[in-house]
């Protein structure tokens, strides 16, 4: 049995929808193209940038695929000439070859400039002093310390707008990558080193923060809320950690530490150089058992 035209294009026409739905997520929006800082914004430029440039090889390469396809089928009374002996066209190698040529290296120095711009531990151009925030990831939640405000948080951050946030990431379990899609990239978290990665919040808001890696049975519990706010709003916020929360113990940090997810959590005060005790455990293997103030002045970014 036959089916008509009207029922293959429309039958074409929705597994063409399901698909995008599919690969959006049923998504209203794409995160990752809805930048609230100016990493993520530049971000954005870049990858937006790059998909014109392969557009202008990829589509029509579609459009003639298709063309060929219909004219070329095998069809009664087709009017489409038949050049066995044809084998070159100098005029159509230059062009299906110049041109991805020419985008290729436009491409690629669009995305060298936009790599060294966006150097992830060089520090952003601001008049305000940037706000230390060190990262943990735990099997499987994250941990963040304020060592100026002296106060941690579980799986919650909360940052000052239009403040410079300088994240220090480090790994306690399995490699992870930090990730907050509206303010900047990813950064690796690694056991035994401290990666820094700069990002900024240009406007007040909840953005959503998550582990970007497999590392086990609870991986996909690694989110968090970043919730940036007024700078009134955010020393606020720290007083009353500061006031209502429980300090964070050595022996209560190693029971953080064991595998499982958790719900939000926040501290008074943490051990001092809890950070630099996390990274140094395992410097050993990796740097050759530098000391913390060794690992420090050898960073790029000091």
């Amino acid at each position: 049995m036959k089916t008509s035209k009207a029922v293959r294009y429309t039958a074409s026409i929705f597994m063409l929808m399901l698909l995008l739905l599919t690969a959006t997520g049923c998504t209203d929006k794409f995160i990752v193209l809805d930048p609230k800082g100016p990493i993520a914004d530049q971000q954005k430029d870049l990858m937006l940038v790059s998909t014109v440039l392969c557009s202008i090889v990829i589509v029509p390469v579609l459009i003639l695929s298709a063309v060929i396809m219909w004219r070329y089928r095998d069809k009664k009374g087709r009017k489409a000439s038949y050049t066995p002996e044809w084998e070159h066209s100098t005029k159509l190698e230059t062009i299906w070859w110049g041109i991805p040529i020419i985008i290729v290296f436009a491409i690629a120095v669009i995305t060298v400039k936009g790599t060294y711009a966006l150097e992830p531990s060089k520090p952003l151009a601001s008049e305000k002093k940037p706000l230390t925030i060190q990262v943990t990831s735990l099997d499987w939640k994250w941990l963040f310390q304020y060592p100026e405000q002296g106060i941690a948080t579980v799986n919650y951050v909360q940052i000052p707008e239009d403040v410079p946030i300088r994240f220090e990431i480090t790994a306690d379990a399995p490699m992870n990558s930090f990730w907050i899609p509206q303010l900047g990239g990813q950064m690796y978290a690694m056991s035994g080193m401290a990666m820094t990665l700069y990002l900024q919040a240009d406007e007040q808001g909840e953005y959503m923060g998550s582990g970007a890696n497999y590392t086990g049975k609870d991986f996909a519990k690694m989110y968090f809320t970043t919730k940036a706010t007024s700078q009134e709003a955010f020393d606020e916020w720290v007083q009353d950690v500061k006031a209502s929360s429980p300090e964070l113990t050595l022996d209560g940090y190693k029971k953080l530490a064991e595998p499982a997810a958790s719900e939000v959590l926040a501290y008074s005060a943490f051990p001092e150089g809890l950070f630099e005790m996390t990274v140094t455990k395992y410097a050993s293997s990796h740097n050759h058992g530098l000391s913390w103030n060794e690992i420090q002045n050898i960073r790029p970014e000091q």
